[in-house]
């Protein structure tokens, strides 16, 4: 490596380590503040939060690193632009795209990183982020209720106003919801006006005892007549117990099941399968589908009683007219039911294929994904070293406008594209690569241009050539 690609590539580095680390702090920070409110109150120990951090890095890549290059090529190349040092550079003979030949075989390595840190690290680190959130939700069964909002415990939602005593036992103005396994709603509350929590550090069973409170409970008759009435019980106690059985919450994990929705913890080999399981189950419904409706509607008995008739008669008019009178009015009635019977399995059904075309789209952009962020790592740098070289100016300034503008019309096109294309609108494909192909001739014109020592954009030579252009005619 020469002197030249040496300083250049230096430079480059400083800035880029610089920049990523920052908008990396950036994007922890808002993690934190997303899921502060499943860590506050729980009294972690400082090794979950330092593991919390850790998980969050590696998810805020696809973001962090292509705006890191984009902010460093432009900053790099506007100072050596600012400082004259491109002058220099060209007065020996080296040109724009000679100064960008060492990093541009950094950036490719760079692009080649990123899809295999987004294909193996992201979604390792993805799991286990999500298997410490559930852990930290999920932790203790003393810490598992918090004052002042509903705390989800499996079967029971419990709110408490204040609670207090040397390990926050005792609790004030409680409030239970709780849930009947495979029944909708909340139909029992218990209410009471003191509270104390009895559990051991480890213990799986967390006992509430509860003083002078009421109890209510819905109850739900199997018949339908019954359920007018809307019967219910209604007493209070002045001291109740209550044995919630948490299970085995303290070592809470997460099976591979658990993520078969997840797009972020698959890689790209799991998601190819996916994606085909999905096709095989898409297109096997929609023949179930088909055959069912077909089956419930008649019509292929019907045809063939028409085709029967069709060879002995002449063809009527109405088809009503092979009934007789007397069995009109009620084949009107069968059919009107019989349609409207197949118009809400027809809307039943079209919701259900809805929903399967849109997972199979949400996982086929997610293997495009992949792909596309290396390529856009690439892309980035060809947009962002020309336009540094033809703003010239280095430092915050006018560099971060245009890193930062130039990134959000990318990602707000990516997220625009993949949006539309979850429905089918468009396809994944294009939805996963379109912001790509924008930028991608935008990279070879700025750099046209700053090698040819043109403004970013000309109006005055766009316009000139238009007039020109009408003048020959």
């Amino acid at each position: 490596m020469k002197i030249i690609d040496r300083y250049i590539f230096s430079s480059f580095i400083q800035k880029f380590v610089v920049i990523l680390l920052i908008l990396t702090i950036i994007m922890v920070l808002q993690s934190v503040w997303l899921y502060i409110s499943e860590f506050a109150g729980k009294d972690l120990e400082f090794i979950v939060i330092a593991k919390f951090i850790f998980y969050s890095i590696p998810i805020s890549v696809p973001i962090t690193v292509p705006i890191t290059i984009l902010f460093s090529s432009i900053m790099v190349f506007g100072e050596f632009s600012e400082h004259y040092e491109f002058a220099a550079m060209k007065s020996t003979g080296i040109s724009l795209q000679r100064a960008m030949r060492t990093l541009s075989i950094f950036i490719v390595l760079v692009g080649f990183a990123t899809f295999y840190f987004s294909d193996k690290v992201i979604p390792a680190s993805y799991q286990q982020f999500i298997n410490l959130r559930r852990n930290v939700v999920k932790r203790k069964p003393a810490r598992a209720i918090v004052a002042n909002r509903f705390n989800d415990l499996q079967t029971f939602n419990i709110k408490v106003d204040k609670k207090y005593g040397d390990n926050d036992q005792f609790l004030d103005n409680v409030i239970i919801h709780k849930q009947v396994p495979g029944k909708k709603g909340n139909h029992t509350v218990i209410t009471a006006k003191k509270g104390e929590l009895i559990s051991s550090i480890n213990s799986n069973v967390l006992s509430l005892k509860l003083t002078d409170g009421n109890y209510y409970e819905e109850l739900i008759p199997k018949k339908a007549k019954d359920k007018k009435k809307e019967p219910f019980v209604k007493s209070n106690f002045k001291e109740y117990t209550m044995n919630l059985n948490l299970g085995n919450i303290n070592d809470v994990t997460v099976s591979e099941s658990d993520y078969a929705k997840s797009r972020k913890a698959r890689e790209v080999g799991i998601l190819i399968k996916d994606v085909d399981s999905f096709s095989n189950d898409l297109n096997r419904d929609r023949k179930l589908y088909f055959n069912r409706i077909k089956s419930s509607s008649g019509i292929a008995s019907s045809y063939s009683q028409l085709d029967y008739i069709c060879k002995t008669e002449e063809f009527p008019r109405e088809i009503t007219d092979i009934f007789d009178m007397e069995n009109r009015l009620k084949i009107h009635i069968s059919s009107k039911n019989t349609i409207s019977d197949i118009l809400k399995q027809m809307d039943f059904f079209e919701k259900k294929l809805d929903r399967q075309k849109s997972s199979l789209n949400k996982f086929e952009i997610a293997i495009h994904e992949k792909f596309a962020l290396g390529v856009a790592c690439i892309v980035l740098f060809f947009i962002g070293a020309p336009i540094g070289a033809i703003i010239r100016k280095g430092g915050l300034g006018l560099p971060a406008l245009y890193a930062f503008g130039l990134f959000l019309i990318y990602y707000f096109i990516g997220i625009f594209a993949k949006n539309t294309a979850e429905d089918g609108s468009i396809s994944p494909f294009l939805a996963s690569w379109l912001s790509t192909f924008i930028f991608m001739p935008l990279g070879i014109l700025f750099t046209y241009r700053a090698t040819n020592d043109k403004a970013l954009l000309n109006f005055g030579e766009f316009f000139h050539k238009i007039s020109l252009f009408f003048k020959k005619k």
